[in-house]
């Protein structure tokens, strides 16, 4: 998906309040508590006239009017004041809740009373909905992320402030409580699960507008993060529904049509921002042990290993000797110091099980290693030169996924290459070098990359068709570590006499890592 033609939408729905804050205290209106009239305790939607249990006729549904006024109550609007990070000078502003930056409104000026960038806030909003009687409420973890104030208003206009109770980044939601007691909530339906064509509504927030309730279906089950570019750690599987959701419908509820709460609205794709009918839910089988954890102990420990895994596709595990069909995840990095790592994991390694359950994928290693307890043995089963072998893993506990992102950051080059001058010697239609410390400075290539640069690739050669240009970094061949032009034919050669018709690179360039495979040309 080219990012010029789609854009994410973490449907915060936040707006610029670019003016830094000197301080002070916010006196919210009606800050109260008190039973919304006509509504408290769990509320618990009866069938329609008729005893008609909410069952849609043949193809159609009953109005949703019924169903919408026994749950509105329990859904809220949520008002935040976010720290917001600003460059000096003018430039972008990164609004909390947003995955794109937007123009410094400020043009980079301090905040008043010469405040440095700091003090810089954004307004936002989002929705959120009770499921406790005592006040704990559900919504994003990127709506109330970095809040400094947080404002709640309930579906009769009261305004009453609140508290972060636990925030949970890697699946996008968080829990906050008002003071008081007796308010209308609902709850998670874990036991029927939904169903692509499913009825669905959305209740929530959109542009500021409260209460405001959609409908559609379900138009998909298991969407991943990577399937809409959205950097998440891969403990979701995503509700895709086409009822609409927009910014400020983040942390709302989606009902199916019997009231019960199937899932929270976390993201759009959409060419515009608004809603395109692309919407993703979290389920609830996800959020209720996540908020059930964060209303108990304000976080969610997950099992730890410090390893970076990959899913290859069928041309990429050919290439490393494995049938195309092949079930497992290709073991990219192993933290230094980390729990793998002392415990004798290596790059190249593939994983194949967790615990003794096989695994299809890096998305199903993850969940498996996350659901260990800290300081728990962990079994993984991996593939070493041809070999099997279990390694046994003391977890840790799992960083945040912020420190995660910062830890893979480093290491890779930044910033486009120079122009580079062809130079070498060709090896199946890729012409490269070593990287001399001339070079190293010339191409800005950091110590930590080491390998052979490709300075030329033939036209019409299969390397040219896969991808592989001048200016990349060739730092790995299948499982060898490559420094030298010998390294490179070493390995070429193994592959070919392991009767393989392809070869695995690992390359990085631009601030990017990635692998590509080199087809042999016929002899």
């Amino acid at each position: 998906m080219k990012r010029k033609e789609f854009m994410l939408g973490a449907i915060a729905g936040l707006t610029v309040a670019a003016a830094a804050t000197a301080g002070g205290v916010i006196d919210w209106p009606g800050a109260h508590a008190e039973p919304i009239a006509g509504a408290t305790g769990r509320l618990a939607p009866t069938a329609g006239a008729a005893g008609l249990a909410f069952a849609p006729p043949q193809g159609a549904p009953l109005s949703f009017a019924d169903i919408f006024q026994q749950v509105a109550p329990a859904v809220v609007q949520i008002d935040v004041k976010a720290k917001v990070e600003r460059p000096r000078g003018g430039g972008m502003i990164q609004i909390p809740g947003l995955p794109f930056a937007i123009p410094n409104p400020n043009g980079g000026q301090q905040g008043e009373e010469g405040e440095d960038d700091e003090g810089a806030t954004a307004l936002g909003a989002g929705s959120g909905f009770f499921i406790s009687a005592d006040g704990f409420i559900v919504t994003n973890n990127h709506v109330v992320a970095d809040a400094v104030e947080i404002n709640v208003v309930l579906a009769d206009g009261r305004e009453l402030e609140a508290k972060v109770i636990g925030r949970d980044e890697a699946t996008d939601l968080a829990v906050i409580k008002v003071e008081g007691s007796e308010f209308p909530f609902v709850t998670f339906e874990e036991a029927a699960q939904p169903r692509v064509g499913d009825w669905v509504i959305a209740v929530g927030n959109p542009f500021g507008l409260g209460g405001t309730a959609t409908a559609g279906i379900v138009s998909a089950l298991g969407r991943s993060a990577a399937q809409f570019d959205r950097n998440d750690a891969g403990y979701v599987d995503f509700l895709q529904i086409d009822a609409a959701i927009n910014r400020g419908n983040s942390g709302g509820p989606t009902f199916d049509i019997y009231g019960r709460v199937i899932g929270v609205n976390s993201a759009i794709i959409s060419p515009t921002g608004s809603s395109a009918g692309i919407g993703f839910a979290i389920p609830a089988s996800v959020a209720k042990s996540v908020t059930d954890q964060l209303m108990q102990s304000g976080a969610v420990q997950r099992g730890y290993v410090g390893l970076g895994l990959r899913t290859f596709d069928a041309d990429r595990w050919e290439a490393l000797g494995q049938p195309r069909d092949f079930k497992g995840a290709y073991i990219e990095t192993v933290t230094p110091g980390g729990p793998s790592d002392r415990a004798g994991v290596e790059v190249g390694d593939i994983l194949i099980s967790v615990n003794g359950a096989r695994i299809a994928n890096g998305t199903e290693a993850t969940r498996a290693v996350g659901a260990a307890r800290p300081n728990e043995d962990i079994r993984l089963e991996v593939i070493r030169d041809g070999r099997n072998r279990t390694i046994t893993v003391r977890s840790g506990t799992r960083p945040s996924e912020t420190d995660l992102r910062s830890e893979t950051g480093d290491g890779v080059m930044p910033g486009a290459p120079n122009a580079v001058t062809p130079q070498g010697e060709p090896v199946e239609g890729i012409t490269a070098s070593a990287i001399t410390p001339a070079i190293r400075e010339r191409q800005s290539i950091p110590e930590s990359v080491n390998g052979l640069l490709i300075t030329d690739v033939a036209r019409g050669s299969a390397a040219a068709d896969a991808g592989f240009a001048a200016g990349m970094v060739i730092t790995q061949a299948n499982s060898r570590q490559i420094r030298s032009l010998d390294d490179l034919r070493g390995a070429i050669r193994d592959a070919k006499a392991a009767g393989r018709p392809s070869i695995l690179l690992f390359v990085a360039q631009g601030g990017q890592r990635g692998s590509l495979v080199l087809r042999f040309a016929a002899e």
